[in-house]
């Protein structure tokens, strides 16, 4: 989980949602596949964490199939997320933080394990959650005072008497 809270903090730093995510290949211990969000910047509605860890997890074994393999992300996987884990066959799902709005393993759907579903993977949830939601707190709050300072400064502009001309 520390690796993939790396991940998140790196896509805070490029202002994207810090949501952070690396695949495990179990029978070697090795990280085979790392995501951090970048929809914004790949202006791409599909490219979370997970979809981004998985794709370089398949790359790397040559397979889509990674079913040798636990997926640990920071954030309860949304929906798609849990449909593409799901469709991967991966082994075994590690979240930290759920996610009371979009959140498809446990929160609002089973998806990861549902049994009418042709695979099913096991979850663990809330490693290191408080972490993982800190890190999400700080980047939402800095965005807020990031606007809240832009419209005071706006409304400055705006005020008779306050400009200089």
């Amino acid at each position: 989980m520390r690796e993939a809270l790396e991940q998140a903090r790196q896509a805070a730093a490029l202002e994207e949602v810090p949501i952070g995510c690396v695949i495990v290949h179990d029978p070697t211990g090795l990280i085979i596949g790392r995501g951090a969000n970048r929809r914004e910047m790949d202006r791409d509605p599909t490219a979370h964490a997970e979809i981004i860890a998985m794709r370089e997890a398949a790359k790397h074994v040559g397979f889509w199939r990674l079913v040798d393999c636990t997926l640990v992300v920071t954030l309860e996987p949304c929906p798609m997320c849990a449909g593409a884990i799901v469709n991967a066959r991966i082994g075994k799902v590690v979240y930290g933080c759920r996610d009371p709005k979009a959140g498809a393993v446990r929160t609002l759907y089973q998806i990861c394990d549902d049994p009418r579903l042709n695979h099913r993977a096991e979850v663990v949830e809330g490693v290191l959650a408080e972490e993982c939601a800190e890190v999400l707190k700080m980047f939402f709050a800095k965005k807020r005072q990031a606007r809240a300072t832009a419209v005071d400064r706006e409304q400055e502009e705006h005020i008779p008497g306050t400009n200089e001309q």
